[in-house]
């Protein structure tokens, strides 16, 4: 028996946790409904606090591979700007969701993940890394969840947050669909689902590694903080 891209259960997505968060099985679910569901499922990704378990990397990337195979019918330009849209929406909510509730949230002093210095670090990192940490953050998971409430409880300029956001929506949201939709005429890509999904969440930590090592670099050692 094969799923609806022609594979053996054996050789999909089996070591990317728990079988109902495996993105095939996802999308097998929802049937017609694959594309309303993705787009709520993105939404709450990047809006939701509690979404950030969700699979948006590895959802994209197998939508892309169904549009590819027909077993998602919607043409690729349209399944992406619903992605998108998803995405970007999903972000604004999430910042108005932190601008509106942060100083109910953080001004609870027993609470050990909402605390004051947690907005000042977002700020500092935003003032640090300045529009690139916006479009960043779409590739990391967790990050991408946690981040667009953060900005909105540090009240970072709207109008700044939004350009950004939609910059990264597209960037993430469409482009990730995109390389899994031309990926998917490969026959290795569709034999190996589980390793080019691995893949995708191994580089797609990759610029916040790079970003940590810069910072750790520029850091002064302990020998020029003794001589100042």
């Amino acid at each position: 028996m094969t799923n609806l891209l022609g594979i053996a259960p054996s050789t999909a997505t089996l070591a990317l946790g728990p079988e109902w968060l495996q993105p095939d099985t996802i999308i097998e679910w929802l049937g017609p409904w694959a594309l309303v569901g993705l787009a709520l499922i993105v939404f709450a990704e990047c809006g939701l606090l509690l979404g950030f378990f969700l699979p948006g990397d590895s959802l994209l990337f197998t939508a892309g591979l169904f549009v590819h195979v027909g077993a998602i019918k919607t043409p690729l330009w349209l399944t992406c700007l619903i992605l998108v849209v998803a995405a970007f929406a999903g972000n604004a909510c999430g910042y108005w969701i932190g601008r509106k509730a942060g100083p109910a949230i953080f001004d609870k002093p027993k609470s050990r993940l909402f605390k004051p210095e947690h907005v000042e670090k977002t700020q500092g990192f935003f003032d640090k890394y300045g529009n690139r940490a916006i479009v960043m953050a779409r590739f990391v998971p967790i990050v991408r969840t946690f981040i667009t409430v953060m900005a909105g409880v540090a009240k970072m300029d709207p109008r700044r947050y939004f350009t950004y956001s939609l910059i990264g929506g597209v960037a993430w949201a469409a482009g990730v669909t995109v390389l899994g939709y031309f990926l998917g005429s490969f026959d290795i890509v569709k034999n190996n689902i589980e390793a080019m999904l691995i893949l995708i969440v191994l580089i797609s930590v990759i610029p916040i590694v790079i970003e940590v090592v810069r910072a750790r670099r520029a850091r002064p050692g302990p020998a020029h903080r003794a001589r100042r």
